[in-house]
């Protein structure tokens, strides 16, 4: 039998408990999102358009990591709700520019009210402040840089809800 050696880990490991987590929030979400007609993938599409102001189909790719044949059939899902238009650029008439609706962006105050409420119970357990905590360790461990919360910074997406 082999012997492998020591090394000195963290008595904590992690990754398990951000799966756990993670599949809690997502089984919850779905189950929100869906009598609104929205998957998460289509949540995180709107999120971006309305962060941009539209972009091009190509960027949209680019951000999502996606394949752009997968981008296209996921854009024609939301088209078909009249969630987002696609319109010819100007500057290009050979490109399209992805623009979110006014419907689409009713569609998605709703579903992050919707989505407020299954953090508030997934993540119950924690108080305010242990919450801008690990939002901003896992913001951090995204993007490497830190991130400073502050309440004047706090999102307020939420407050409508």
């Amino acid at each position: 039998m082999v012997e492998l050696p020591v090394v000195n880990q963290p008595v904590h490991r992690s990754g398990a408990l951000l799966d756990h987590l993670a599949r809690r929030i997502r089984l919850r979400a779905e189950s929100v999102l869906a009598p609104l007609g929205l998957r998460p993938r289509h949540l995180v599409t709107l999120t971006v358009l309305r962060q941009h102001g539209g972009c091009s189909q190509q960027a949209l790719s680019s951000t999502l990591e996606m394949d752009g044949t997968n981008v296209v059939g996921l854009l024609n899902d939301l088209e078909a709700d009249g969630l987002i238009e696609r319109r010819r650029s100007p500057e290009d008439r050979r490109r399209h520019v992805v623009m979110l609706t006014d419907r689409g962006a009713r569609v998605l105050v709703k579903a992050e009210c919707a989505l407020a409420a299954v953090e508030n119970d997934v993540l119950g357990a924690l108080d305010e402040a242990q919450r801008e905590t690990l939002y901003g360790l896992l913001q951090q461990a995204v993007t490497g840089e830190p991130v400073i919360c502050t309440e004047a910074a706090a999102d307020d997406s939420d407050a409508a809800c």
